[in-house]
């Protein structure tokens, strides 16, 4: 049984597409997912599932929103081991960085090379941001020393300006999840 995690975009923010925790539990579960768990109120699960595809699930449980509650939300499944190695390859030393004010952005594949070609770092100081792996970044970790909320370089790796599905979360949620995981 491969250990996942499910990470719905857009949802539960505004009162706009409300799904509440128990309505993710039991669509997953109607997967087949199994040991079904979430975490917090903003669309993190963590399932196991015999089948090794998460661009299967993703499809599926994209499907099962839409049919269930008429909402299309995006969502990114990622095996357990997969979030492990992105708290692992962790490419900021962490010392002094607020934990809640450091994001690290999932994407659904590589965006196009342009698309980043063009951001200068050095722009938005002291804001930061480094690419997982910078020939096919899957994540892209972000330092934003005043919060998500004033920065503008968290503008910049959203769905729209990446041409691919872009969802964020706070280091203290995913080393949460890594954990939830691996339990």
């Amino acid at each position: 049984m491969t250990s996942y995690v499910a990470l719905l975009r857009g949802i539960n923010v505004g009162g706009k597409n409300k799904v509440p925790m128990q309505t993710l539990r039991e669509l997953l579960a109607g997967l087949d997912c199994t040991d079904v768990r979430t975490h917090l109120q903003s669309g993190n699960a963590v399932f196991g599932h015999p089948r090794a595809d998460p661009a299967e699930l993703t499809t599926s449980l994209e499907a099962r929103i839409k049919e269930e509650l008429g909402l299309t939300i995006r969502c990114l499944v990622r095996e357990g081991a997969d979030i492990q190695r992105v708290v692992d390859r962790n490419p900021f030393a962490m010392d002094g960085i607020d934990t809640s004010r450091f994001l690290v952005t999932f994407l659904s594949g590589p965006p196009a090379p342009e698309r980043l070609a063009g951001i200068d770092p050095a722009a938005y100081a002291p804001e930061e941001f480094r690419l997982a792996d910078p020939k096919a970044p899957t994540e892209i970790y972000l330092h934003l020393p005043d919060g998500v909320h004033k920065s503008r370089l968290a503008l910049l790796f959203t769905d729209k300006k990446l041409g691919v599905t872009a969802t964020a979360r706070n280091w203290n949620t995913v080393t949460k999840l890594a954990a939830m995981a691996a339990e």
